[in-house]
């Protein structure tokens, strides 16, 4: 791989119309604008339905897409809808946030207008898609209405005919719910159209979409619920442990995620079938794919359920190489990025290393003076070609936010390691961003917040809390011509400019 850049910018911080970004023109006009500030990547978070606290890494499904998404522009041009009904609508009137309570009442009632209107059972590329989809499709369009039916509940907690996926419950409800099973197939159609359409245009303008899959489903998912022998749960499909972390200097009770773990037993008899299916979709969808929580696949915490923190769990080992084999295996070679961030042992850096994938280097771990032990892996003469260095990450704060809440101790760290005395703290964001940009990872992703110079009033996300994240957005004004310019200026100052006729134009 050569030297390369990106931009990490979800979906839904778009600067788009009606509440939050979609596959709109704003979309299109990001890719255009990322082309000619001299990326070649833009990494996104997961495109899933989001669930309770609105995060993308939990999910009702690991398939289908989130109807936020679709754009109500495109639905009006379709003619499904009207400009006057998408304006009457109240999204909120912040454009640099997202308000989900708005979102989730008017957004939903439009795309349902859109639907009524479609006539989409007479579509053939509609149908096609369904056929195409049934072996996820059709349990997530069953599972989405009858969560209706029950009021949002989670399913652990409907009728036990249709809790266990009794035959003649089953029945019943796809005959009773035909038209709102038609209205989600509706919503992925769409989606999947939008989405496909924009990832094209991307692509041929030269820019690689970095997805990302998170190594849990929620619990609370159509994927637990059609395939609970996947799972870690007793005969009546309870879960008898839950994913997280342990504690560390972060956080003394750990972290208690309550996601179902697998039971990797099944997974090796089957050859990791189902794995190798949502894998294979993922890459349907992104160019290289981002795996979360890498260290999983190696080792994984198992807190007994039931708990109320994550200080009772402990270790077991994960399938290892063995998933990754079989990968390669069934796939191909494919381009992959291992999340190996937290707490990384021995066997976790051999995993990484046996795979090839290029690992993550996040600066701002790298001059924490609580860590004595693996800080100056994250400094950047540490680095290896084969990584992908980052000033920060979705999970993290802002670059500046970062700085300015660090000791005093911390600061000097940094201003020692840049040897620079003299720029304003409010600018040493700059500095940062470009030590990270010149170093020898062949791949450098930086969050549009940490180009900004924003604060952690814009951070996308603060883990363990709830009510507060995922809710920023870039405005129209933010995406400038002087800060693209900027970026292509230190892209190209660094060798990472993407394109050789751009390059040479710059000369």
């Amino acid at each position: 791989m050569n030297r390369t850049a990106g931009i990490l910018l979800p979906i839904s911080s778009l600067p788009s119309k009606y509440g939050i970004g979609c596959f709109s023109k704003s979309a299109y006009d990001f890719v255009d604008w990322l082309k000619e500030a001299g990326q070649c990547y833009w990494q996104i978070l997961p495109l899933v339905p989001t669930s309770y606290g609105d995060s993308p890494y939990q999910s009702f499904s690991t398939y289908a897409g989130n109807p936020y998404f679709i754009s109500l522009e495109a639905l009006i041009e379709e003619g499904v809808l009207t400009k006057e009904e998408c304006d009457a609508v109240d999204f909120g009137d912040d454009p640099s946030s997202i308000d989900y309570e708005k979102m989730y009442k008017g957004r939903y009632k439009l795309l349902r207008k859109a639907y009524e209107r479609s006539d989409i059972s007479k579509n053939d590329a509609y149908n096609r898609f369904v056929r195409e989809n049934e072996w996820w499709l059709k349990d997530y369009a069953l599972f989405m209405a009858v969560k209706d039916v029950f009021g949002g509940a989670p399913w652990t907690e409907w009728a036990e005919d249709i809790r266990l996926r009794y035959g003649y419950a089953l029945d019943y409800y796809r005959r009773e719910q035909y038209f709102e099973i038609e209205f989600h197939q509706y919503l992925q159609f769409k989606f999947h159209e939008q989405w496909m359409a924009l990832k094209r245009y991307a692509n041929e303008k030269g820019v690689l979409i970095i997805g990302d899959i998170p190594i849990y489903v929620a619990m609370d998912s159509a994927d637990a619920w059609a395939h609970p022998e996947l799972f870690r749960l007793d005969e009546n499909n309870i879960p008898t442990a839950v994913a997280g972390c342990p504690p560390d200097g972060f956080s003394a009770t750990g972290q208690l995620w309550g996601n179902p773990l697998y039971r990797w037993d099944y997974h090796r008899q089957t050859g990791y079938q189902w794995w190798m299916g949502r894998l294979w979709y993922c890459f349907q969808l992104y160019d290289v794919l981002r795996i979360d929580h890498f260290r999983g696949f190696d080792e994984y915490y198992v807190i007994p359920y039931g708990d109320k923190d994550a200080k009772n769990g402990h270790w077991e080992k994960g399938p290892g190489i063995d998933l990754f084999y079989k990968m390669r295996e069934s796939l191909g070679d494919r381009q992959v990025i291992a999340e190996d961030l937290g707490y990384v042992t021995d066997s976790v850096r051999q995993l990484v290393r046996n795979t090839g994938f290029p690992g993550m280097k996040v600066l701002e771990f790298a001059f924490d003076s609580r860590d004595t032990g693996s800080a100056g892996d994250y400094l950047p003469h540490n680095y290896e070609r084969n990584c992908v260095a980052y000033t920060g990450t979705h999970d993290n704060e802002t670059l500046a936010g970062w700085y300015e809440c660090i000791t005093e101790e911390e600061r000097r760290m940094v201003r020692d390691y840049l040897c620079d005395e003299y720029t304003p703290d409010e600018k040493l964001y700059w500095n940062l961003v470009a030590m990270a940009m010149r170093s020898c990872a062949n791949l450098c992703v930086i969050p549009m917040q940490d180009y900004l110079g924003l604060g952690n009033e814009s951070r996308t996300n603060q883990p363990s809390t709830v009510g507060k994240n995922w809710k920023w957005r870039a405005t129209k004004k933010d995406l400038s011509e002087k800060i693209k310019k900027d970026i292509r200026t230190l892209t190209r100052r660094y060798g990472r400019l993407c394109w050789q006729w751009d390059a040479e134009k710059d000369q």
